[in-house]
């Protein structure tokens, strides 16, 4: 119990948090069938806690046509809104936009993609207008969906269009993101420009979505050495975890300076997630989360991930408790979906016995890497940029023999 409080702590001295929040929104975002009530448990967990009377609940607009045009292209957008209409799954042009397995067509689609891309930029604008130091929008997150494509459960980019919301005042916007998997729509949409950095950090290993992500990914043109990716694999823990994130996000700020953060905080790395693939626990993303929000910069927090939906509301609970500088009690308090958190009832989320597959001298190797990209003159560049390569494709063999 003593460990699980270390989370709360010390950012009393942030002025706002504003948390976006209707129940019609929550309604809307609780029809993606991949996580059916999700966003309602969330939200209600929050609630039963008493939190939300430390917070300023802000309504979200429904983002207009164009607004997500910011990112996403009209033909996409249109094509959306035409099958949405009718939630019709056989338009044969369905499969150029990614609409179909991962990306299922339902009556109604378009309205879910408005509610979540309006959110996050309802959000952003708290943020912009100073209503707020931290705003946070749990059902957001959605990092998979590229401009003229859906992918991986998303629909819109709301992590893109709360960046491009934020650059409208903020010269240079980082974007970090802790989900399980690699943040790769944001990273491709901002892969030309050095305004933005991202940093992701996720599994990498043969076949594991979305595939992309290695530690030779590191942007493109003026871009180049604004993507960060930290490739981890399975098993790793809080303490690992957060001395990677620690030592990875102090080099990034040194280098980069940022005026606003976007930060995806993804639970399916939670123990108990059926991806099975991390061992983390709210306290050890709390300890990342507490690392951004030192900085005392503007911050956007998004949800993400996260298919064991109690664990994904006992994460997000305890993270908004974290920001609040708040400590919640271990028992579940009763609510509407009290009986989900059963058989013990209890907020911890505690970590399984797998083995951690991430050896510490190539952990090692990562972030001595990450820092040397981090520090590159432009004249160095291709040499760095060759050695990156070589390391990488070295290692890729070595995974493939083994």
């Amino acid at each position: 119990h003593h460990a699980w409080e270390e989370g709360a702590g010390s950012i009393s001295s942030l002025k706002n948090i504003s948390y976006v929040y209707s129940p019609d929104y929550i309604q809307t975002c609780d029809s993606l069938s991949k996580v059916p009530n999700r966003a309602n448990m969330v939200h209600s967990l929050i609630e039963a806690y008493g939190l939300l009377q430390h917070m300023s609940i802000v309504k979200p607009h429904m983002a207009t046509m164009e607004d997500m045009a910011k990112f996403h292209t009209d033909s996409y957008l249109e094509h959306l809104h035409k099958i949405s209409q009718d939630g019709d799954n056989d338009d044969p042009q369905s499969a150029d936009y990614g609409l179909g397995y991962d990306c299922p067509v339902v009556e109604g689609i378009f309205e879910y993609a408005a509610a979540v891309g309006g959110a996050t930029v309802t959000a952003a604008q708290c943020l912009l207008e100073q209503k707020c130091d931290v705003a946070i929008n749990w059902a957001g997150g959605w990092h998979h969906a590229k401009k003229d494509e859906a992918s991986g459960f998303c629909y819109v980019n709301d992590a893109v269009l709360g960046i491009l919301k934020l650059r409208e005042k903020y010269e240079r916007v980082l974007y970090v993101d802790v989900d399980l998997h690699h943040g790769d729509g944001v990273e491709e949409a901002f892969s030309f420009t050095s305004k933005v950095m991202t940093v992701s950090l996720h599994k990498f290993s043969p076949g594991f979505f979305p595939g992309t992500g290695d530690l030779c990914d590191t942007g493109l043109g003026k871009g180049r050495w604004y993507a960060v990716n930290v490739p981890l694999e399975d098993g790793i823990g809080d303490d690992r975890y957060s001395q990677v994130f620690t030592r990875v996000l102090q080099e990034v700020r040194a280098q980069f300076n940022p005026e606003a953060v976007v930060m995806q905080l993804g639970a399916d790395t939670m123990a108990g997630d059926p991806m099975c693939s991390f061992n983390m626990t709210p306290v050890g993303v709390g300890r990342c989360l507490q690392y951004v929000l030192q900085w005392q910069l503007p911050t956007l927090l998004l949800g993400g991930g996260g298919y064991n939906l109690a664990n994904t509301a006992r994460c997000w609970t305890y993270l908004t408790a974290a920001v609040l500088g708040r400590t919640l009690s271990s028992e579940i308090p009763d609510h509407e979906f009290f009986t989900e958190y059963g058989p013990d009832y209890s907020l911890e989320i505690s970590p399984s016995c797998r083995p951690d597959r991430n050896d510490s001298k190539h952990l090692e190797q990562v972030i001595s890497t990450i820092k040397g990209m981090c520090n590159v003159p432009d004249w160095l560049s291709a040499q760095v940029c060759m050695f990156v390569w070589a390391w990488s494709v070295n290692r890729c063999v070595c995974l493939f023999v083994w």
